[in-house]
């Protein structure tokens, strides 16, 4: 599987990459027919503590599968999306199984 990371408008450091990647790297144990994945990590301008946004996009053939969440870190965000597309993944199977 392909990962590409982007951090818009600030540069992330190697160890919030390193764990984003491991983490997307685990979602292949459900489903190991992901092409790509995409990660966009943002910072939004508000006065609220949960200011870091994480968005996932899994290409999967035939289909995209989507999550955004945010959190007080990214860690934090990454974790929530990695919950969701879980999710997501095991429903997307299960749909191509017939089941």
């Amino acid at each position: 599987m392909n990962i590409k990371i982007q951090s818009i408008k600030f540069d992330a450091d190697r160890k919030l990459l390193d764990y984003i990647e491991k983490k997307a790297a685990k979602l292949e144990r459900y489903f190991d027919n992901i092409v790509e994945t995409e990660v966009f990590l943002k910072l939004e301008n508000s006065q609220d503590m949960e200011n870091k946004v994480v968005e996932f996009r899994l290409k999967v053939p035939g289909n995209d599968l989507f999550a955004q969440r945010k959190g007080k870190t990214f860690e934090e965000a990454t974790d929530l999306c990695i919950d969701v597309l879980k999710g997501q993944v095991k429903k997307f199977k299960e749909k191509l199984r017939g089941v």
